[in-house]
């Protein structure tokens, strides 16, 4: 059962992440860190290694689409790079109480913005 649940968990991830653009911590953190009680550190290197299949398979969606601009998309995937490295290389030194209201924070933020945009 807990196998099922998990590639449903990636199923419903998986879609909200191709349709809203969003590599799937969004929803993956919040979910394994309140839920399934996993670490936060794991549950943010499990969510970042997400988004590679996720992000893949949605991009071939969308670039088919004509819904990416490949120069744009370079310039913002150089500094996401690095910006990255730089982040986890920065969370492993936050501990993960911390971590978990940085996340909150960020999502209460980004969620009055777009609401009142």
């Amino acid at each position: 059962m807990m196998i099922a649940g998990l590639v449903l968990l990636g199923l419903v991830v998986g879609i909200l992440g191709g349709m809203l653009g969003v590599g799937g911590g969004v929803f993956l953190v919040p979910v394994m860190t309140l839920l399934m009680g996993v670490e936060t550190h794991k549950a943010i290197g499990l969510s970042t290694a997400f988004i590679i299949p996720t992000m893949m398979s949605s991009f071939v969606k969308h670039y088919s689409a004509g819904n990416v601009d490949l120069k744009f998309a370079a310039m913002i995937i150089v500094g996401g790079i690095v910006g990255g490295y730089l982040g986890a290389t920065l969370a492993q030194h936050v501990p993960g109480a911390v971590l978990k209201k940085i996340f909150g924070v960020f999502l209460l933020i980004t969620a009055g913005r777009m609401i009142l945009s």
